[in-house]
């Protein structure tokens, strides 16, 4: 597969091409038929995290060699309008991660008006625009189920949520974690719940996780990247758990995580590829959550017993009939 890195000299920003053109010519000049999508990671792709799980569908595109692909990572938000235009102007279709992105993308998407665009993780009420649609990886989902797990092995009536940046999505998470945490135990205490200001920030992290512990918590849901370090760290002190996630990892290999909550968000860059591939795309709020069917959402348990196995099964099976519901 043929790989090259551009330089773009007035903009600063790196562009890594994989595809059959060459990266400074249009697929019309090379006479090429693929997809040419464009990808946004505002991230660190090795985030342990958002970013990577996003990641790894592009990853799984590039090996199926289907759709030529182009991608820009680690972007300063002030550079967010500069990196989707040079995106845009060499794509059909460019998906963009993570909601900070969603002030700028619905300002450059109309100046593109051929180019469909698609926003992962943005405000899940957010209305599409004739040429944007946002895909809702549903972390809420995540949120609900994890604050169901924690409350069902609490040994001290109280749990915890840490996320990184109070955006809305985030705080959407903590909330589902404090209705998931009463659904399964009415008497459960849930703390108020702690923004970082950073998902990577693992200092930060772990300072908070040490409020809450000295607050009685003793398992943790989370919405963090690297920063969920420090977070276990915190926990363990405290003898506390954590259920991590989005990535799910081999059960055992992290001391004091119980589970991970699943979001697998490079499945809608896969699942907005075949919808430009096959004609069925549309400016639409699409969920992804457990409801969807997609396997893209989902609660790992590790050494969960019998019980607490069963209680969560029956929450799931509500998921994916609307018996419950997250925003």
């Amino acid at each position: 597969m043929h790989k090259q890195v551009l330089a773009l000299v007035l903009t600063g920003l790196a562009v890594t091409a994989c595809g059959g053109s060459p990266s400074g010519s249009s697929g019309s000049e090379a006479g090429a038929s693929k997809l040419r999508v464009g990808v946004l990671f505002p991230g660190n792709l090795s985030d342990d995290g958002f970013m990577e799980s996003s990641y790894g569908g592009y990853q799984r595109l590039e090996k199926a060699g289907q759709v030529e692909l182009a991608k820009i990572e680690q972007v300063p938000a002030a550079d967010y309008q500069q990196a989707l235009s040079t995106l845009a102007a060499k794509s059909d279709l460019v998906v963009a991660f993570g909601g900070q992105t969603d002030a700028v993308l619905r300002q450059v998407a109309p100046t593109f008006p051929k180019v469909k665009f698609v926003e992962v993780g943005g405000p899940s009420d957010a209305v599409p625009l004739a040429n944007l649609a946002y895909y809702d990886p549903k972390q809420a989902d995540g949120g609900l189920l994890a604050g169901a797990y924690a409350a069902l092995t609490s040994k001290s009536g109280k749990v915890a949520f840490v996320g990184g940046l109070e955006l809305p999505a985030i705080v959407n998470t903590a909330n589902e974690f404090a209705k998931g945490a009463k659904l399964a135990k009415d008497d459960i205490e849930v703390l108020a719940p702690q923004y970082v200001g950073d998902f990577n920030d693992v200092a930060k992290a772990k300072q908070a996780g040490q409020a809450l512990v000295s607050g009685g918590a003793d398992v943790f849901g989370q919405q963090l990247n690297l920063g969920r370090q420090g977070l276990v760290q915190a926990a363990g002190e405290g003898s506390g758990s954590v259920i991590s996630g989005p990535l799910v990892k081999e059960c055992g290999s992290e001391t004091g995580v119980i589970g991970y909550a699943k979001t697998d968000t490079g499945a809608a860059l896969e699942y907005a590829v075949k919808a430009a591939l096959d004609g069925s795309w549309k400016a639409e709020q699409k969920a992804f959550g457990v409801a969807s069917g997609l396997g893209a959402s989902d609660l790992v348990l590790c050494g969960a017993s019998p019980e607490v196995t069963a209680k969560l099964d029956e929450i799931k099976k509500q998921l994916a009939s609307g018996a419950i519901t997250t925003p």
